[in-house]
């Protein structure tokens, strides 16, 4: 197991080491099924870090499957409500998971105790999971991007405060690049999150072309829907650009990861920008498991 010899050292609370190294390798695992995109990036930190990171995404996905599960509103916002106490317990130091809890759990209690992490990100995240529990209605353009900044932009914040970084304009441009990964999984999956019942375009946009979120999806009226979805094509490209000095900012043994996971997102939003029509289609704008290796590797390779 390659987490053993890199992060167990220091993690003082555990009494047993082999239940944090189960734990660790169950939130590694989540990400490689739940989360392709990123999993191929992470490989290429350094332990502790990538573990850390593991841990982080897992705690994410638990937060995401607790809205996206949902039956009975009621019922998954008491669950949001218990899984923020529980959270905010972990980060404040008051609560050790005991044996036999959540994997998610363990690992997020080691990372706070390695890593001097913030915790506004995660509240903000879950504020964002309770606005999409409550089928909050974008309506415009800042609502767009409020919503990115609460589940993307958090990310990229906590990504750097355990990558490191050598500029206090790295936190700025995170919560940037953040915005542009946000907007491109928007974009490459407007389809699906129709048939779920749900809109990220803003309302303020759609009216103006005449459109609503049904007539998107079908893609009825061509000229309309590319005009609308190229606003937000052209935005998440303008985020890129103007946080592509972030990968220099932050410590050298984590520049491949970042610009691995750009080099992928970036991929899908050229895909997006050569046909827009096919963000509507189920499934959505996809790259194979391959394309991905491929485009980490180049993207790698690129830089020193």
């Amino acid at each position: 197991m390659d987490v053993v010899a890199g992060v167990t050292e220091g993690a003082k609370y555990v009494s047993d080491t082999l239940r944090l190294d189960d734990a660790l390798a169950t939130c590694r695992e989540v990400v490689k099924v739940r989360a392709g995109n990123f999993y191929w990036g992470l490989r290429l930190l350094p332990e502790p870090k990538r573990s850390a990171l593991y841990a982080l995404y897992a705690w994410m996905r638990a937060a995401d499957d607790l809205v996206d599960d949902c039956v009975d509103s009621e019922h998954a916002r008491r669950q949001l409500d218990a899984f923020g106490a529980r959270t905010q317990e972990i980060l404040s130091g008051g609560v050790v998971p005991e044996s036999g809890e959540d994997a998610m759990w363990i690992g997020l209690s080691w990372l706070k105790s390695e890593w001097d992490i913030p915790h506004e990100p995660f509240s903000e995240m879950l504020r964002g999971q309770s606005d999409d529990l409550s089928s909050r209605v974008i309506q415009t353009s800042d609502d767009l991007i409020e919503y990115c900044q609460m589940v993307a932009s958090t990310v990229g914040v906590l990504c750097i405060s355990i990558w490191g970084y050598s500029d206090p304009l790295a936190v700025e441009l995170a919560v940037q690049r953040g915005i542009a990964l946000q907007l491109t999984n928007i974009l490459r999956d407007v389809g699906e999150d129709a048939a779920q019942g749900r809109c990220y375009i803003p309302m303020d946009a759609l009216g103006s072309r005449g459109l609503d979120p049904a007539s998107l999806a079908s893609w009825g009226q061509p000229v309309a829907c590319e005009a609308v979805l190229r606003v937000w094509i052209d935005k998440a490209r303008s985020c890129y650009v103007q946080s592509a000095p972030l990968e220099d900012m932050v410590s050298a043994d984590c520049r491949k990861t970042l610009r691995a996971m750009t080099a992928i997102y970036s991929a899908l939003l050229d895909r997006i920008e050569r046909d827009p029509a096919r963000c509507c289609h189920i499934p959505g704008v996809r790259l194979s498991k391959l394309s991905k290796v491929w485009i980490a590797l180049r993207a790698c390779r690129a830089k020193p």
